[in-house]
């Protein structure tokens, strides 16, 4: 029933679109609806990244993913463990206020709190310290290199706005925990919320006061999330939309033929794995005294299983790029040893699964959404298929995010789809303090199915306070070659960037963090 509803209130919102709308409007057709208007809500790239229209951090990415001042207009390192930064003046939150240290510290605040689903983009914080109205310290737990890139997803609240609302602690989407700052927005950005109604339309119109020059021009944003894949193309070639940041892959033929509408093809830094849950037993399977994820055999036996090349030719229309790491090639810590995946092997997967004592294989649960990754329900049917040649029986749940989410954050699950973008940090540091180091403080948040290895953990945690690369690099790469060895994960792909506008839309950035920026965005 509730999909059903989400149906019909993206088909009205499709159908609203019709109406005449602003000169300059940027009609943003989405295949899914952001979380929160809450930043902190919850770590998923998109809703950051829709985000970033209305709240800003400290510094920010550039057009060429180069980190340059934005709310900070520059810092220094005071003490090894100190860093200084000086806040721009004059800049005015949407609602008039002036944005002041006493704003930066109230967001710092609020991101590192114990209940903060956001807590591991800031894993080497420890403090704040205001030294006037707009210079503020950050103080770290040790040396620390990549502070700068993590900043890049903090954004800045206004403090006044926060405590007038009661939403100065952070609020958790998976959790069910929401407050004002759910369902209402105040930064500082280059658009403003005009309004929203969840699952169907939420309209963002320029902020003529924002502190930067403009390299855009539009007026407005209307963002309508529309989950139907032929509705979307459909939308696109009439007009309805003049933009996707999710042009279906097996429509794209269809979209080049059409004048109207101009395709923009890449691969993503994301790269989509399967996780697999170490608990003592599997949620759903006919094992019931133990996990047989936990022998190496097995987790090799699927592995071996994936026919990637056929996934890749079928799943994702040959777009994706099959690899062995968990990191792409551009991110700090992958070497090209790490691609080779191991071969394709029906048999000698039976075989494997024999051995560990399987020999007519088992069950278990796959649990994969609808709307996080590209053509991810594909994904997981085709893996479904793979694994019962090989005795496996994995029961399929797919559906939303916001139904799935919960499970995979709660670990009701055997095996799950994941992706990592290693962002905002563009670093291997990323995966491997968030997803793979053991639950401890602010490590380990996304590590779901309580997988790790102690050795990972210590070269995490010696990587994060060596500030020489030339040191530093090579042990996150040790680190994920112990994740490739002992297969703790079952890597598929770097999936594939389609983005898709009418032409009358133009200066679309589109970056290998996959992060739409329509501050750069111009219409004819």
């Amino acid at each position: 029933m509730k999909s059903l509803k989400l149906m019909l209130a993206a088909t009205a919102a499709v159908m609203t679109l019709s109406t005449a709308a602003p000169a300059n409007t940027l009609k943003w057709g989405a295949a899914r609806d952001i979380d929160s208007l809450d930043p902190y809500a919850f770590g998923s790239t998109f809703t950051l990244a829709f985000l970033n229209h209305v709240y800003e951090g400290l510094v920010r990415y550039d057009a060429n993913l180069k980190i340059e001042p934005a709310l900070a207009e520059s810092w220094e390192i005071v003490e090894p463990t100190v860093w200084r930064f000086k806040l721009r003046k004059g800049v005015k939150f949407h609602n008039g206020s002036d944005f002041t240290a006493d704003d930066a510290m109230a967001s710092l605040k609020r991101i590192s709190h114990e209940t903060s689903p956001l807590k591991g983009n800031l894993p080497a914080y420890k403090d704040a310290r205001k030294i006037d109205d707009h210079t503020v310290d950050i103080m770290l737990n040790s040396a620390y290199p990549l502070l700068l890139n993590d900043l890049t997803n903090v954004f800045m609240f206004d403090k006044e706005w926060l405590v007038a609302n009661n939403s100065e602690l952070p609020t958790d989407v998976a959790k069910g925990v929401e407050g004002y700052a759910t369902h209402h927005a105040n930064g500082t950005g280059p658009f403003m919320l005009e309004s929203r109604r969840p699952d169907a339309k939420t309209i963002l119109v320029v902020n003529p006061k924002w502190w930067d020059a403009p390299r855009h021009n539009l007026t407005r944003i209307e963002f309508t999330p529309i989950a139907s894949a032929p509705t979307r193309v459909a939308a696109l070639l009439s007009g309805d939309i003049n933009y996707t940041e999710a042009a279906p892959l097996q429509d794209l033929q269809r979209l080049q033929a059409s004048p109207e509408v101009k395709t923009l093809l890449s691969t993503e830094l994301r790269t989509v794995f399967f996780a697999l849950n170490f608990k003592d037993r599997l949620t759903e399977s006919d094992v019931k005294d133990k996990n047989p994820l936990k022998d190496r055999r097995v987790r090799r036996a699927l592995y071996q299983g994936l026919a990637m090349d056929q996934m890749q030719k079928r799943a994702m229309r040959g777009l994706s790029r099959n690899t062995g790491a968990l990191v792409a090639p551009a991110i700090p810590g992958y070497t090209p040893d790490m691609d080779a995946r191991l071969p394709f092997d029906a048999e000698g997967a039976k075989k494997l699964l024999a051995e560990a004592g399987y020999p007519n294989g088992f069950s278990l649960s796959l649990v994969c959404s609808t709307d996080s990754y590209v053509n991810e329900e594909e994904i997981c049917q085709s893996a479904a298929a793979m694994w019962a040649r090989i005795g496996i029986k994995a029961n399929l749940s797919s559906g939303p995010r916001s139904i799935q989410n919960p499970k995979r954050v709660k670990g009701e699950f055997d095996i799950t789809t994941l992706g990592w973008a290693n962002e905002p940090m563009i670093d291997a540091y990323s995966i491997l303090v968030q997803v793979m180091h053991g639950k401890t403080g602010s490590a380990g948040v996304f590590n779901w199915g309580n997988w790790g290895h102690p050795r990972i953990d210590e070269l995490t945690d010696k990587a994060a306070n060596e500030l020489n690369p030339e040191k530093r690099i090579p042990m996150m790469s040790e680190a994920l070659k112990i994740a490739k060895e002992e297969i703790l994960f079952l890597p598929l792909h770097q999936q594939p960037m389609a983005w898709a506008t009418r032409t009358d839309v133009t200066g679309a950035v589109q970056l290998s963090d996959n992060k739409a920026r329509h501050w750069f965005t111009r219409m004819k």
